[in-house]
């Protein structure tokens, strides 16, 4: 049937209408949606320009030169969770402080430590040595037991802080990722941990692992998303809580380098950190 010209001018002008008011739905979804982490390029200028508050601490290590942290406060009435940032293999990084800002604007007191602190030129940590290589060097000399005392360190120091609600989670990225996934199996084990594209805990520590974790891979990043299914597998078997999320087309270190891979790794990240801070909230409430 044929519609009379008045009748065709009604229904355009309903369509006009309806789209006009989906726009501003539409743009109150977007602002709603957490803002990401800085990517690399960009984490020194968001720092710069953070409203919140903060500050390197130095946090005793018995026998050791202290660990320097960088920590930052939410700015809240209430107390708040904590939430242990791991650094990668790149040491304490502006990139690695950007995150731990953002996890503060999302209500977390964020604590970020350097764990090659006193290992570096002159008992220096990161920002002693003098390249990139240089740090990654470092941090490979790192035993897991090493690292793993350095992080007990640290969490027992943040069950100290006033502000604090008593609960911790860990959040690590690539070698970090790793150690995060290793805090699962700690004891005790925090309340929960975050893993981007770290590997898993090998066969004898994993039957130890306790905490929920949520972890992050890239789909092209085949050297760890080999080890998903079997750990998968595992953790099931013993009923423990893993919830593992590979993306399609994203590569290694996708949280950081937010640009590359024709909009992989971005849309890997857009659906990854808002999991993680829901995964965070539920465990640290």
């Amino acid at each position: 049937m044929r519609l009379r010209p008045f009748a065709s001018a009604l229904l355009a002008l309903s369509a006009v209408t309806l789209l006009a008011a989906a726009v501003p739905a539409l743009r109150a979804a977007r602002s709603a949606a957490p803002l990401l982490p800085p990517a690399e390029e960009k984490a020194k200028d968001a720092l710069e320009h953070s409203p919140r508050h903060g500050e390197y601490v130095d946090i005793p290590y018995a026998g050791h030169a202290p660990l320097r942290t960088w920590v930052v406060y939410p700015e809240r009435s209430s107390k708040a969770g904590v939430v242990l940032v791991i650094h990668e293999i790149f040491g304490l990084s502006d990139w690695i402080r950007g995150v731990g800002d953002r996890l503060a604007a999302e209500g977390f007191i964020a604590v970020a430590p350097d764990l090659i602190s006193g290992l570096g030129p002159g008992g220096g940590g990161t920002d002693s040595v003098a390249s990139r290589d240089d740090v990654v060097s470092l941090v490979r000399q790192l035993t897991p037991e090493e690292s793993a005392a350095r992080i007990a360190a640290v969490r027992a120091w943040a069950a100290t802080l006033p502000s604090a609600n008593g609960k911790l989670a860990t959040i690590g990225f690539c070698w970090g990722g790793g150690r995060s996934f290793a805090c699962a199996a700690a004891s005790p084990p925090p309340a929960a941990a975050v893993v981007f594209y770290g590997m898993a805990p090998d066969s004898a520590q994993l039957l130890d692992v306790r905490a929920p974790v949520l972890a992050h891979y890239g789909g092209d990043d085949a050297r760890i998303t080999a080890t998903v299914d079997g750990t998968r597998a595992t953790l099931a078997a013993l009923g423990r809580a893993y919830e593992p999320h590979v993306y399609p087309g994203a590569g290694h270190g996708f949280l950081r380098q937010q640009d590359a891979r024709d909009g992989a790794n971005l849309k890997a990240a857009e659906a990854a950190w808002p999991r993680t801070l829901e995964f965070l909230r539920r465990a640290l409430r």
